[in-house]
C-alpha cells in the first residue's frame, strides 16, 4: 500500500515520517499517528495510504484516525495536522461497492468484495470528503522581561 515513492513524494515532517515507519513495521499507534482499537492496522494503512495520495505537498506533522470497521468497510474521520492548519477528512472505504461498481460476483451471487479488496487494496474509498480545513492557532509563550519593571506602565 505505503509505497516507498509515496514516501519519497511526500513533503511530511520528519518525525511523523518516523511514526509512519514505525506503524508500517509493528501496525502500533503512537503519539503522531493515533487510532484506537477500532481501527484495525490494515485498513488504517488504507487510509494514510489515501491521505499521501491525496496530500503530498502538505508538510504532515500528524494523523488521527478515528473508524469502526465492519467485514466489507471502513468509515470515519481522518484529522491531518500540519504546523499551520489542520484538515478533517470524513471517508468510507468500501469493497463490497467497489465489487458492485466493477459487477464482480463471488460463487454465491453476491458482490466479490475479497476481489475488490485484494485488488484494488487502498483505492475501494466510496467517500472522500475534506470537511473542514482550519488555522491552528497557537499561543504565543512570551519571554520574560530582564527588568520587570521596564514594560511597566504608571498607576
Amino acid at each position: 500500500m505505503i509505497t516507498d515513492d509515496l514516501l519519497e513524494q511526500s513533503r511530511m515532517a520528519e518525525p511523523f515520517r518516523e511514526s509512519l515507519l514505525r506503524f508500517l513495521d509493528s501496525g502500533r499507534a503512537s503519539e503522531r499517528l493515533a487510532f484506537d482499537y477500532h481501527c484495525p492496522p490494515v485498513k488504517v494503512a488504507r487510509v494514510l495510504t489515501r491521505a499521501l495520495k491525496e496530500y503530498p505537498h502538505l508538510p504532515i506533522e500528524s494523523i488521527e484516525v478515528q473508524g469502526e470497521s465492519g467485514c466489507e468497510y471502513f468509515r470515519g474521520e481522518l484529522v491531518l495536522r500540519t504546523a499551520r492548519d489542520e484538515r478533517v477528512v470524513e471517508f468510507r472505504w468500501d469493497c463490497k461497492w467497489r465489487a458492485e461498481q466493477m459487477g464482480w460476483r463471488d460463487y454465491f451471487g453476491f458482490p466479490d468484495q475479497a476481489r475488490a479488496a485484494r485488488e484494488f487494496g487502498w483505492d475501494c474509498f466510496r467517500d472522500w470528503v475534506e470537511v473542514r480545513v482550519a488555522a491552528r492557532l497557537e499561543v504565543p509563550v512570551f519571554e520574560e522581561m530582564e527588568d520587570p519593571e521596564a514594560g511597566a506602565v504608571p498607576a
